[in-house]
């Protein structure tokens, strides 16, 4: 498999004329003929678009324009709805997935990262060439990018991505997660040291920050301590190091910090899109924490089915076990928030809806549970696990003092699923979480706790919550109801990372199969990653 920086020079070319049209319209002069744009002609002119070009594809959403410029909401669709979505139950899709059978869905995210998010960003380091500023913050978004690939698959290719050879190795997870700090340090350095307080280059182009020096450190720092928590029980003194220092640095602390990508007609929210439009629905368990707690959070993001209950879809159903008239009682997306579809054309909460990148509220959390192991978190764990608990409920529009106060002193438990009323005996698991949200005297309730409300914190963001869910191993979701696939380690439990792609074994064989001896189990479900030991 060859990846170079040829692979999308029509898709970058592209994004000048339509990704940036809707910041600025004065980039006629980056409109370069497609097919004759190489490596060598790349300049500072580029390092702008294609960083959008990289930020956008590096969340895994897509748009297409008439000349098919670079994808659709599928990918987003496939990639996370599908896969990590529904493997964690922040959706029901209906699909495969769902019985933790693959289906063939484990290429999509794989092929547009590969081809779309990783050649932009090549781009956009070679044309950045001189410019710490812009530098710095190439590498916290690289770190960004490539966790979310590292933590989904295990071993990847990684540092000779984007070598220009026919083959490409496959680094490990752990020499990967090395160089992960090594950047973010790197970043955080010149980011802290610099003069200036935007990156120029990046101003008119960067639908995140718009450039901030500051707002990029911060969010660098975020990420460390993402990482540092991720490696807590494989490497627990480097874990505290890493978390200690960023949070010394600085972390997001309020929701204006937070990351989110800015959208336009030609970069739509792409959940908004195929939400409700591919049929998702919200989940058993999402309803039994959402509605057992009383979450204020329930009716931002879902809607009550036909019969005015909030009613979730117990996940693993057999395909035609619901009937068309069955679905109408569970509960869609709201379409005042998280739903609206499909097309663009006739969604226009698909072109303002932001789309959710890394929230605040995710530190805190973090912080909490690092307050547990002993770490300098710069608070005590229950100040901050309630602090969290605040930040996501104003996150989302709610503001009445005396309802979030209610929720975080609540001692009402996650309630059993409502399906049950409509079919008797479906789900006969016992409910997951049985603790209230009000903080618990016990430690390890208070880290089941903490698990939970970060689960809720970062919905709809599923990257993270798949490969958080599987560290804490917190006991949150109901295992599905039926599995196809019975490979050891997998079962009806959560799956441990996305097996590699068919298309890596016939073009890149001899790389995927060494990726395959640095993984450390075969290329199943059921194998765990390097940071995942428990």
């Amino acid at each position: 498999m060859k990846y170079s920086f040829k692979i999308k020079t029509l898709g970058v070319a592209l994004l000048a004329g339509s990704i940036l049209s809707s910041c600025t319209g004065d980039f006629d002069e980056i409109n370069k003929d497609p097919n004759s744009l190489t490596e060598d002609q790349l300049d500072a002119s580029m390092a702008g678009p294609a960083f959008a070009y990289a930020l956008y594809g590096g969340i895994h959403n897509g748009a297409a324009d008439a000349t098919g410029w670079a994808d659709d909401q599928g990918t987003w669709g496939i990639a996370t709805g599908i896969l990590s979505s529904t493997f964690i139950h922040y959706l029901s899709s209906s699909y495969g997935t769902e019985r933790n059978n693959f289906s063939g869905y484990e290429a999509r995210g794989w092929t547009r990262f590969y081809t779309i998010a990783a050649p932009s960003l090549n781009y956009a380091f070679k044309a950045a060439e001189g410019n710490a500023e812009a530098t710095a913050v190439l590498k916290i978004w690289k770190v960004f990018m490539y966790n979310q690939m590292v933590d989904l698959y295990g071993p990847i290719p990684y540092s000779q991505a984007g070598n220009n050879q026919g083959s490409v190795p496959y680094d490990s997870v752990e020499s990967i997660y090395e160089d992960f700090f090594k950047l973010l340090d790197e970043a955080n350095a010149t980011l802290g040291a610099s003069s200036t307080s935007t990156v120029a280059a990046f101003q008119t182009t960067d639908r995140v920050y718009q450039g901030s020096v500051d707002k990029w450190r911060i969010f660098g720092n975020s990420l460390r301590l993402r990482l540092a928590l991720r490696i807590s029980d494989v490497q627990p003194a480097k874990a505290k190091t890493q978390a200690e220092a960023a949070v010394a640095a600085g972390v997001m602390q309020t929701n204006d910090q937070s990351a989110y990508f800015q959208v336009s007609s030609a970069t739509p929210n792409n959940l908004n899109m195929v939400a409700n439009g591919w049929g998702y629905k919200m989940t058993a368990s999402m309803e039994s924490l959402l509605v057992g707690y009383s979450d204020p959070r329930l009716q931002k993001w879902f809607s009550p089915g036909i019969g005015g209950n909030y009613i979730g879809r117990p996940s693993g159903y057999l395909r035609g076990f619901f009937t068309d008239q069955d679905n109408e009682y569970f509960s869609s997306f709201n379409d005042d928030v998280l739903g609206l579809g499909p097309e663009p054309g006739s969604n226009p909460l698909s072109n303002s809806k932001n789309i959710e990148i890394f929230m605040a509220s995710e530190n805190y959390f973090s912080r909490a549970e690092g307050a547990l192991n002993g770490w300098n978190m710069g608070g005590s764990a229950q100040s901050l696990y309630e602090q969290g608990i605040r930040l996501s409920m104003a996150q989302w529009g709610i503001s009445d003092a005396t309802a979030i106060n209610n929720y975080i002193a609540g001692t009402a438990l996650p309630s059993a699923p409502n399906v049950n009323t409509r079919f008797p005996g479906l789900v006969t698991e016992s409910i997951p979480v049985k603790l209230p949200v009000a903080w618990s005297s016990s430690t390890a309730d208070q880290r089941t706790q903490i698990a939970v409300q970060k689960y809720l914190a970062i919905f709809p963001e599923s990257w993270e919550a798949f490969a958080d869910l599987r560290r804490s191993d917190a006991k949150i979701i109901y295992q599905p109801l039926n599995t196809e696939n019975n490979d050891a380690g997998v079962g009806k439990s959560l799956i441990k990372r996305v097996i590699y792609v068919t298309n890596e074994y016939s073009a890149n064989r001899a790389a995927v199969e060494d990726g395959i001896v640095k993984l450390g189990g075969p290329d199943t479900g059921g194998t765990k990653l390097w940071w995942d030991t428990k």
